[in-house]
């Protein structure tokens, strides 16, 4: 394989590692490994760190390909906690609200998901990677900076639910989306089609295009396949 000439890489990225963390560590090898001390690499598509799933990696001369790769379609898993809400809409802040539940059940669910489906506009995160005068939304909102984000228009492709706890009320659902697309700012405005709150408890990127999570590569395999295809 010829690393500085390009190539595509599929990564499953594991729980907490940023996508930053995830580039640097197979930037590392595999400078190691072919002996030079720079090569581009890039991925095509950023995950939060308590998200885990698809991530695809380019090397070299591909790194030019990013904008094509970020464009393909997305599936994700994701389990919703109803009934409150973090400032980040998933659990790297604490609880910030607590909204009732009683009403909610899985029929009420089903009915609101299926006000997401098709063309949407959605408001992204203030703990989000969007520019604001030059600056990460995420930089200004964890300095306690009012950070005030634009509409933006996406699809969702596809939106069901995979399950419901009328208990623990919470849902997992599967979301086939374009580019852009918030799966934690997706949580928050379920929770408010539901008369409620929710945040994100549990996310994973399933697919890209038409790589699935199943196909993808361990990190700490990564060493044993280089020795293999270089």
């Amino acid at each position: 394989m010829d690393f500085i000439e390009g190539e595509i890489l599929c990564f499953d990225k594991p729980l907490r590692w940023t996508s930053f963390n995830l580039v640097a560590k197979i930037r590392s090898q595999l400078c190691h490994r072919l002996g030079v001390k720079k090569l581009k690499v890039g991925h095509a598509g950023t995950l939060d760190p308590l998200a885990t799933g698809v991530m695809v990696v380019c090397t070299g001369k591909a790194t030019k390909r990013i904008d094509e790769l970020q464009a393909h379609v997305k599936e994700y898993v994701a389990t919703l906690q109803l009934g409150a809400t973090t400032p980040c809409f998933d659990l790297e802040k604490p609880i910030d609200q607590t909204y009732p539940t009683e009403h909610i059940d899985e029929t009420l669910v089903r009915e609101a998901l299926g006000k997401f489906l098709g063309r949407i506009e959605q408001v992204p995160p203030a703990f989000s990677a969007c520019k604001i005068d030059g600056k990460r939304a995420y930089d200004l909102a964890r300095k306690g900076r009012e950070v005030e984000l634009k509409p933006k228009v996406l699809v969702i492709d596809e939106i069901e639910l995979l399950a419901f706890d009328q208990e623990k009320m919470q849902a997992t659902i599967r979301v086939v989306c374009s580019k852009g697309t918030y799966i934690r700012a997706l949580a928050r405005d379920i929770g408010q089609a539901l008369n409620s709150g929710a945040h994100l408890i549990a996310l994973r990127r399933t697919r890209v295009g038409d790589v699935k999570v199943e196909d993808c590569m361990q990190v700490e395999d990564f060493p044993d396949w280089l020795e293999n295809n270089s």
